[in-house]
């Protein structure tokens, strides 16, 4: 698939235009298994953890290119309470795959070839992130990725960490 097929994928997920998961509201639970099939995560349900959700597919370039700074910001703050969750959106277990063996990471990648997911949080494009505090609650939502959001994504995730 190709950024030119987004809008139909889109549309095919129920997209609507309007934002459910607003800034300040809590982050709607949605449960999925792992890519590997052996477990499931739903990001709404860390507690105490600053969860970043990202929503992201394998034909997604500006995936590819946000990867490696997630990747780096999970090692980076996993051990003072981040937890980052990535869910797949590929309709093919394969394709995620392929794409994870070329962007190589350590935190948990999750499988929702349904839609799910994107759904409840009405996903407008990829990537998209949430960035939801120890509360539960959505702190921020990013929509696309460029290098230069990494910045001021790292330094919200790092005052997310700092507050009990």
């Amino acid at each position: 698939m190709t950024l030119t097929h987004s809008l139909p994928f889109l549309l095919a997920l129920g997209w609507t235009g309007v934002q459910a998961a607003d800034v300040g509201s809590a982050a709607p639970g949605c449960a999925v298994p792992t890519l590997s099939g052996d477990a499931h995560v739903d990001p709404a349900a860390l507690p105490g953890k600053v969860v970043y959700l990202d929503f992201w597919a394998s034909w997604c370039v500006p995936c590819a290119k946000s990867f490696p700074f997630i990747e780096q910001m999970h090692r980076d703050l996993k051990s003072r309470g981040l937890e980052v969750v990535a869910i797949n959106l590929d309709e093919e277990t394969r394709d995620a795959e392929g794409f994870l063996a070329k962007h190589p990471v350590t935190f948990t990648i999750g499988a929702d070839p349904e839609g799910k997911c994107p759904r409840l949080y009405k996903v407008k494009g990829m990537p998209t992130s949430y960035l939801i505090d120890r509360s539960g609650r959505i702190h921020d939502i990013h929509e696309g990725f460029e290098s230069g959001d990494a910045t001021k994504v790292r330094a919200q995730v790092e005052t997310l960490l700092s507050q009990p």
